[in-house]
């Protein structure tokens, strides 16, 4: 049991740190043109990508030892 809340408290502080290095979603005017032209030509936001999908995968990690948690 003390184990699995200390997986989960190390598993809430990854998912902090890789919430808060995420960049903002631009808003406004420049936001909505470079949005536009960043699709057009292709550009490839590959570190974003990565870290949005570990940030989903650690989320549902998260979310499964929530459960565990209430459960025992």
């Amino acid at each position: 049991m003390q184990a699995l809340t200390f997986f989960h408290v190390l598993v809430s502080i990854g998912l902090i740190v890789c919430i808060l290095l995420q960049s903002g979603k631009s808003a406004g005017l420049s936001g909505t043109i470079d949005g536009g032209a960043s699709q057009f030509f292709g550009k490839a936001k590959g570190w974003d990508a990565k870290l949005s999908k570990l940030t989903a995968i650690i989320a549902v990690v998260f979310m499964v030892t929530s459960v565990l948690l209430a459960l025992f």
